[in-house]
């Protein structure tokens, strides 16, 4: 007869697996090291250097380090184990595309399908971003965690009455990914992104249910921002490679801006 199971009591009365629930907090700690570039582009995931910095076992890291694989943000060689996935221009490109192309046809939805309480939504999300500075730093970068935070808010708000929960589901995944490009470079761009005036413009336009403005200014909004961290090359190219894909400078900049 086999043993019963570690469990632990959720907030929700609900009993879970100890393991999975271990494997779900070192998930969360190992993927925000990551998306904040505190764990660097390339870095080697040794399993006993990851459960002494975050006071685990080899069972809840493998699971975790396998769920932040499907996530895209590790990779795996044989015979060599884990790596923190690599970043690249020519990838912040593709990710910008993708979400500028998701995220028109979600918020398209929500413009007409919203109704009062969407619209309350963005307007709660809006005040309470603009509640908090963007660094912790007058003049210099520091990343504010709490502005983050209510950052991912905002921009979930803005699409959250599209009525589609994978949609949703698929436009906070590609946040993310483009959130560690935005890290990494933050501290070099910082403040010369004026993200308090495009928020405000495309809060205006969505309340006015103005849909082709809206997502234009959405879109806009997402290629300034890449502009922006593809300035700092050095930042994606620690090893000064090029990009896999030549483009002419007229081209990157009609995407991107």
């Amino acid at each position: 007869m086999k043993p019963a199971q570690a469990t632990k009591v959720s907030a929700e009365g609900v009993a879970k697996p100890l393991l999975t629930t271990l494997a779900s907090t070192v998930y969360e700690r190992l993927r925000d090291d990551i998306l904040a570039g505190t764990l660097a582009p390339d870095s080697k995931l040794r399993i006993e250097f990851l459960g002494e910095r975050y006071n685990t076992g080899t069972s809840p890291m493998r699971e975790a380090l396998n769920r932040l694989l499907a996530d895209g943000l590790v990779r795996r060689e044989e015979q060599r184990g884990f790596f923190v996935a690599p970043v690249s221009p020519d990838e912040l490109i593709e990710f910008t595309k993708t979400r500028c192309w998701v995220e028109e046809i979600a918020l398209r939805e929500s413009i007409e399908n919203g109704d009062d309480d969407w619209e309350e939504r963005i307007l709660i999300a809006s005040h309470r971003l603009l509640r908090v500075p963007r660094s912790l730093k007058p003049g210099t970068y520091e990343s504010n965690p709490e502005w983050e935070r209510r950052h991912v808010i905002f921009h979930h708000a803005l699409l959250s009455a599209c009525g589609s929960r994978p949609l949703l589901a698929f436009c906070d995944q590609l946040q993310q990914l483009t959130f560690r490009y935005r890290q990494l470079a933050a501290a070099k761009s910082y403040p010369r992104h004026d993200e308090q005036g495009e928020h405000a413009s495309v809060v205006k336009a969505t309340l006015a249910r103005d849909a082709t403005l809206a997502s234009r200014l959405l879109t806009d909004h997402y290629r300034h921002t890449t502009a922006v961290i593809l300035s700092q090359y050095e930042v994606l190219n620690p090893n000064n490679k090029a990009p896999k894909k030549t483009r002419r400078r007229s081209e990157t900049q009609s995407e991107t801006s």
